[in-house]
């Protein structure tokens, strides 16, 4: 229990203490676009890897990353590690992009700001207006970063049992609206309990396995068909 205990405060002050770091970028006033969010991916990224090291978790990566950049990223979801453990490797393979987070994430009165201001991009699914507006950002953002890359969980919250939820449509929709190529990543590993049971007094390693380019057409049977070739090769 004191363990867990210390694991959040840990993560908390780190937290928080991002959170002026991004302040600092988001409302720099002599910073393009484009830099700002390279600056924020970052940031993310660091973040991410002191959480990753304190919990003495390794990620070890299956397949490969693409070179190219304008790609939507296919995770499934299970934790919050999920985010640390990818921006591990975007950091590794020098990636600048964001996460679509649902809007109630960018509400919530501990770790709001946290989402605010690190650069993701908040999307309410049941207001048509701001649907609107998210797209069109989305779609300014590409036009004013040639090396953009979209984190997205397609299933649209956290699953907690085996398999996944069925995908929603925004990250097609995305993808369509974009021109984007689409890559499934299925985090190979029960990434709730990893997090319970961390820090690990041994390097705990969780692997991560990154498809080829898909098309956006029928992303969920490329999914399934690409999370069900992983798990039949073990």
């Amino acid at each position: 229990m004191i363990r867990q205990i210390l694991k959040l405060i840990f993560m908390i002050k780190l937290g928080l203490k991002y959170v002026k770091i991004f302040k600092k970028t988001y409302f720099h006033p002599f910073i393009t676009y484009r830099q700002a969010y390279k600056q924020l991916a970052i940031e993310r990224q660091t973040y991410s890897n002191k959480i990753l090291n304190h919990l003495n978790i390794e990620v070890k990566l299956v397949g490969e990353i693409p070179k190219q950049n304008k790609v939507l990223y296919a995770i499934n979801h299970r934790s919050l590690l999920d985010i640390l453990v990818m921006e591990n490797i975007f950091e590794k393979h020098n990636k600048n992009g964001t996460w679509i987070a649902k809007h109630e994430l960018f509400e919530h009165w501990l770790y709001g700001d946290f989402f605010k201001y690190s650069g993701c991009i908040s999307v309410d699914l049941q207001n048509p207006k701001k649907l609107l507006s998210f797209f069109k950002m989305i779609k300014s953002t590409f036009k004013q970063i040639d090396d953009f890359n979209i984190y997205i969980f397609p299933e649209g919250e956290r699953h907690k049992n085996k398999g996944l939820l069925k995908f929603q449509s925004g990250a097609s929709k995305i993808a369509k609206a974009n021109k984007l190529d689409v890559v499934p990543v299925f985090i190979h590993d029960e990434l709730e309990e990893v997090f319970r049971d961390a820090p690990y007094k041994k390097t705990r390693v969780v692997e991560v396995h990154v498809g080829n380019l898909v098309d956006h057409k029928e992303l969920e049977k490329h999914y399934v068909d690409f999370m069900n070739e992983v798990k039949n090769s073990k």
